[in-house]
């Protein structure tokens, strides 16, 4: 066993070497502890502050390496929970890809139309209608199935000459 003197064997080893320290996972392990744990963080508010937690399991690097590694960890992907309110445990944290991540921010505005549900910039992708569109439309009363029906319509800007004669 790797150790440190002193240290009885039914303690977990805080100081156990796993050659690891500057990869990518463990850094978004390390991370994931500061922002729920440290006051400091700048993050903090939005984690712990409002009672995001870490599993007492992915306290140890390995635990969480490993789980990483068999549920589709890659270099592409970011962690994301599944339910924003709940804390890093196995079974609320994925891997996802930037765009999914961002459609499953707290802050996103979640449209229902025809029994799906969707945020704005998924809207946005379906219809053809940009998201910047939509928003404006809803904010200025439009309902949500005009604002993602409703054709753009084109307009033109600037100088257009007259046709000449």
């Amino acid at each position: 066993m790797s150790g440190v003197k002193g240290m009885n064997a039914g303690e977990k080893n805080r100081l156990f070497v796993h050659g690891e320290t500057h990869t990518r996972l463990h850094k978004i392990w390390e991370s994931m502890i500061a922002r729920c744990e440290y006051e400091k963080h700048p993050y903090f508010a939005d984690y712990g502050g409002r009672g995001i937690t870490v599993c007492e399991g992915w306290h140890n690097y390995v635990a969480f390496r490993d789980w990483a590694l068999t549920h589709g960890y890659g270099d592409d992907l970011t962690l994301d929970r599944i339910k924003n309110n709940k804390g890093y445990n196995a079974s609320n944290c994925r891997w996802v890809t930037i765009k999914e991540q961002q459609n499953n921010k707290r802050n996103n505005r979640r449209l229902t139309w025809n029994g799906e549900t969707k945020t704005v910039t998924e809207w946005a992708e379906v219809t053809g209608i940009s998201k910047t569109t939509i928003k404006e439309r809803l904010n200025t009363g439009w309902t949500v199935e005009m604002a993602l029906t409703t054709p753009v319509r084109r307009r033109t800007r600037g100088y257009r000459p007259s046709a000449k004669n």
